[in-house]
């Protein structure tokens, strides 16, 4: 009809999250998987040289099969991101916005303080994730509450400066390095993007969670972390513009109607009638605010399996994963450890 374009506007809008199906059948791989070592708010994972390593809050530790983990070095600001060269130059970026290399501090562009991922590519380029302009890496949930579009990645050629290869991303938290470009996973869209001299081409969309950071798999490939799950009343809560202001202007934060590393942590959190526990029991299917995830990508980027903490489950918030000694390392934020289990 003539008038169908018109009274669109008037119309509710349907809320649709990509069942968990195929690749991400549902599963308990991460709950049953072996706790390599416990680690509060453990976060970014990476191996430099011969050595394990692993953040947790402001704390940089080794990791290793023989001990309890082992703090290296203490920072003045919560660890937002890692990366090591080939040569075992090791990136640390900060949660008050600065960035380390080697120890030295790196200068930054005007806007780059909200430093998500790092990574190094082959031809010793570095590569950046600023995850917004206006708030800091501890600050993601206000961002996506926000609704902005306000990160960007940057590239470092060897030798070189920080050069912006893309912006106008809702928060860049993964990098992967491929050929002179870089694959992105752009958490509040829910895909992966690659940047390059190309611009911004999606390269895997309509993710059921939000993807975290990005590494390279053994024999090709990639594996990705998703941090939490994509929630249908969250959807539309981000619909819902006067109602998320409001939400934000007078709810403490971690109460808020929005995605979480861990819940169920306090009766004040929000709950939906389908995640209420009847008979004691907490449905693995219930929608849930927090999951864990892993996802194991082909060479084509397209998802072939994954590893699941589900709603009843204890390992959520996976942030990082890579892969070492033929094992698969994960960082479970929301459950305060590192996994090991075996490469799929």
């Amino acid at each position: 009809m003539i008038l169908d374009p018109i009274l669109d506007i008037f119309r509710g809008r349907a809320i649709t999250i990509p069942p968990p199906d195929g690749a991400f059948h549902p599963n308990t791989a991460l709950d049953d998987a072996k706790a390599f070592a416990e680690l509060p708010d453990a976060d970014n994972l990476c191996r430099a040289g011969d050595r394990l390593l692993a953040s947790s809050n402001d704390g940089l530790y080794a990791l290793s099969d023989e001990r309890a983990p082992d703090r290296i070095e203490t920072f003045p600001a919560a660890i937002t991101a890692l990366a090591a060269s080939a040569d075992g130059t090791l990136a640390v970026a900060l949660d008050d916005g600065t960035l380390t290399e080697a120890g030295a501090t790196v200068e930054l562009p005007s806007g780059v303080g909200c430093i998500t991922a790092l990574a190094y590519a082959p031809d010793g380029s570095l590569w950046l994730a600023n995850g917004s302009d206006r708030h800091s890496v501890s600050g993601w949930v206000a961002d996506l509450m926000e609704k902005n579009a306000a990160g960007s990645v940057w590239r470092r050629a060897p030798g070189g400066s920080l050069t912006r290869v893309a912006d106008g991303l809702e928060w860049p938290y993964g990098l992967l390095p491929d050929g002179d470009g870089a694959v992105v996973a752009e958490s509040w869209r829910h895909r992966l993007v690659r940047v390059g001299t190309n611009g911004v081409r999606p390269v895997l969309e309509h993710l059921p969670g939000y993807p975290a950071r990005l590494s390279p798999a053994a024999g090709g490939g990639a594996w990705l972390a998703i941090f939490a799950p994509r929630n249908r009343l969250i959807e539309f809560v981000l619909q819902e513009k006067h109602y998320r202001h409001d939400m934000m202007a007078s709810v403490p934060r971690e109460f808020w109607i929005a995605p979480a590393l861990s819940s169920g942590n306090s009766f004040l959190e929000p709950l939906q009638c389908g995640a209420i526990r009847s008979m004691g029991v907490h449905k693995a299917w219930s929608p849930s605010r927090s999951g864990g995830f892993v996802v194991r990508l082909d060479a084509d980027l397209v998802p072939r399996s994954s590893l699941h903490s589900r709603a009843n489950g204890h390992r959520h918030g996976t942030t990082s994963v890579i892969e070492s000694g033929g094992r698969l390392l994960v960082a479970s934020r929301g459950g305060n450890c590192v996994l090991a289990g075996e490469a799929l």
